[in-house]
């Protein structure tokens, strides 16, 4: 059964992170508040964790958070060797535990370039996302051994209660990305639209008969359309082409 403080820490967390999605401008301003969050969480006063968060999306390069520079220049090194424990976690969906890197033999080439940056164990844990995204957590530490169970446990229950937020975040900026592209498309739909009329105008044609003269010009001069059509409206409008959108 889970404690009363527990419950109440879990929450006290769970409030902050949705906090920190709404008041992010993007998904990279969350990810690096969630790592900074996280170092702040899991460090003591004999031991600096560091902290770092890795998003993986299709057809994307991956997005790399981190609480400090020094723990950006770690996450550099994984993606480097495409390979250590947050990047197993986030791609395989399990934890990831090396208690000395000195000792570790399951990232070989790895584990000798974190250690050359005085790192001597990590956690890389998995935020279970949905969909076709994956993530993995990790927390490094100078220490051999830093970890205890118990600090274990607080780590995947951090990561646990971080991937409600994370997956708010995610698919905020999924919709975002979506607006973006749509808006985009409109404008371009207006300015061909537009160029469109002026030839029917001058030229007293249909607007099939325009778009086909439109399309001419952009294959002999190997520009785009919609840049072809901007250019014809700016020949005989000093304002460019604008799409009104209600509020």
């Amino acid at each position: 059964m889970v404690s009363n403080n527990a419950e109440s820490t879990d929450s006290i967390l769970t409030e902050t992170l949705q906090n920190m999605v709404l008041e992010s401008s993007d998904v990279n301003e969350f990810l690096n508040g969630l790592a900074r969050l996280c170092a702040e969480t899991f460090s003591t006063p004999s031991d600096e964790v560091l902290c770092g968060v890795t998003l993986l999306r299709p057809r994307r390069a991956a997005t790399v958070a981190s609480s400090t520079e020094r723990a950006r220049e770690l996450d550099e090194v994984q993606l480097r060797f495409d390979d250590g424990p947050c990047m197993r976690a986030a791609r395989e969906n399990k934890m990831y535990y090396v208690a000395d890197f000195r000792k570790e033999n399951r990232f070989p080439e790895y584990r000798e370039a974190i250690a050359e940056h005085g790192i001597l164990s990590a956690i890389g844990l998995p935020i279970v996302l949905e969909g076709e995204a994956n993530a993995g957590l990790d927390l490094y530490s100078a220490k051999a051994d830093a970890f205890s169970e118990d600090a274990i446990k607080a780590a995947q229950d951090f990561a646990r209660t971080a991937s409600v937020s994370l997956r708010m975040a995610v698919r905020i900026a999924k919709l975002t990305e979506t607006g973006i592209h749509l808006q985009a498309a409109m404008e371009t739909r207006t300015a061909i639209d537009l160029a469109a009329g002026i030839i029917m105008g001058q030229n007293r044609c249909s607007q099939d008969e325009a778009v086909n003269i439109l399309k001419m010009a952009s294959s002999a001069r190997n520009t785009k359309l919609n840049l072809v059509a901007e250019a014809l409206i700016q020949s005989v409008s000093e304002t460019p082409a604008a799409t009104h959108f209600d509020d």
